[in-house]
């Protein structure tokens, strides 16, 4: 008869090959996590089927009814808000009229524009849809050499995921009991080295190769003040939120809460001005998208409670915690095993499901290593306390997680793009990706090597 731990392996590999075949995440958790538990009380007699089965009474209120998590509808819906109302639009065209006296300016005010929506959206792949849609039509119309074009967007779609306010920082700091508002501080650092570094990527390759870009043609000057005058409204709003945010000005549900309400009157406020705002229409369809995708979030952050369950009672999450604490291998060695083991990951699975699905292997083997909450331990390991460890691997986790978007084969976010560009072939895209993702190893590099650049923030604000 099996093991249980033996029984946890194979119920891992069914979950990777029902998300391999495209089954929905949360349902997918869920018949792993009853089917194993089931298999586990054949095998094992301490294991008993019918009390894990009760629990659901009670498991989904409990999931649901998280205070933390009321902001995740919130910043959704502020995203939506702003697609609907053309804030990305507003946002692109001003950057545009900023940066487009450069060879190379138009893509690298896309990449800009992708940081700051990415602010208000939270999610990498709604932020390379959005933004495609907006920048791709102008970029192909200046003459950008397709690869640059898409390859520029596709990365800069990465960035929805890490720029706060992001959903899956809200769900990280949950998972390991870190606080959100530091979770948010200290990514604010790390989104903005991703913005330079991309930006001067497409610099570096538009004056290795100009004919990737066309000679720069600033905008007429009546049409730079309209743009001017609406992307002033524009960062005023977005830079609250991120600001308001960063220097604890307030706590992410109220910041969303007052995202969500400025961003509807400022839509509603250019409707009946312009004609060009947040109309009925528009309004409706971003509360359908809102519920649809919260409640796609619940469901699996459901399916993970549901599937945690069957781990901890098969002892995969010990079991891997007692390896590494009892393991010769340099603790250095696992943190960056485990940081590629994302970045292949994130090539298939959705980010917010990766990190439910890895995070209960991963945090228990790093506090192992850490000699749990032993501050003297942790030195010897990392040089950080775990208050510490959980910020500073939680912004390497994510920062790898959008890596996988953009990473050849199977990135996401590059089949977003390519959906998008008509006529251009998936390996032009992939070709236009490799700078970026060089870069994205530069950071990566840096931060593993500086974690200062992520506790900055959080220490500096706490006082």
């Amino acid at each position: 008869m099996f093991s249980p731990e033996v029984i946890g392996i194979l119920g891992l590999l069914v979950l990777f090959i029902l998300l391999m075949l495209r089954m929905p995440v949360g349902i997918s958790m869920v018949l792993v996590g009853i089917g194993g538990t089931f298999a586990l009380s054949l095998a094992v007699k301490h294991v008993r089927f019918e009390p894990y089965i009760k629990q659901f009474k009670s498991l989904l209120w409990s999931t649901m009814a998280n205070y933390d998590l009321s902001v995740v509808p919130l910043f959704v819906l502020m995203g939506y808000l702003a697609s609907q109302s053309n804030l990305s639009r507003d946002l692109f065209r001003g950057l545009e009229a900023m940066m487009s006296k450069r060879r190379g300016g138009v893509a690298m005010a896309a990449i800009a524009a992708c940081g700051g929506f990415g602010a208000v959206c939270g999610s990498s792949l709604a932020t390379a849809s959005t933004m495609g849609r907006v920048a791709l039509p102008e970029l192909k119309k200046l003459g950008y050499a397709p690869r640059l074009a898409t390859g520029a967007l596709a990365a800069g779609g990465t960035l929805g995921i890490l720029i706060p306010p992001s959903v899956a920082l809200v769900i990280y700091a949950i998972i390991v009991e870190a606080s959100i508002l530091q979770m948010f501080q200290a990514a604010l650092i790390p989104g903005l080295m991703a913005v330079v570094g991309f930006i001067l990527v497409i610099a570096l390759q538009v004056r290795i190769n100009p004919s990737l870009a066309p000679e720069p043609r600033p905008m007429p000057p009546e049409e730079k003040r309209e743009a001017y005058r609406r992307l002033i409204p524009v960062l005023v709003i977005f830079g609250s939120i991120i600001l308001g945010l960063g220097f604890g000005l307030f706590t992410p549900t109220p910041a969303a809460s007052i995202g969500v309400f400025v961003i509807f009157v400022y839509g509603i406020f250019m409707r009946w001005r312009t004609g060009q705002g947040l109309s009925v229409a528009g309004m409706l369809q971003a509360f359908r998208d809102t519920a649809v995708t919260s409640a796609m979030i619940y469901m699996i952050l459901f399916g993970a409670e549901v599937l945690k369950g069957f781990f901890t009672r098969a002892g995969l999450p010990s079991a891997m915690a007692d390896w590494a604490a009892t393991s010769s291998m340099d603790p250095w060695m696992i943190l960056i095993a485990m940081l590629v083991l994302l970045i292949i990951l994130g090539c298939f699975m959705e980010s917010l499901a990766m990190i439910l699905v890895v995070l209960p292997f991963f945090w228990p083997t790093l506090i192992a290593l850490n000699g749990g909450d032993h501050v003297s331990a942790a030195e010897a390991a990392y040089g950080l306390d775990t208050d510490n460890l959980k910020i500073w691997f939680g912004i390497l986790a994510l920062i790898v997680v959008e890596l996988g978007l953009i990473t050849p084969p199977v990135g996401l976010n590059v089949f977003i793009i390519a959906s998008l560009s008509e006529g251009t072939p998936m390996a032009e895209t992939f070709k236009g990706v490799l700078p970026f993702l060089a870069a994205e190893f530069v950071r990566i590099g840096i931060l593993l090597l500086i974690p200062a650049l992520c506790l900055f923030l959080p220490h500096w604000l706490a006082g």
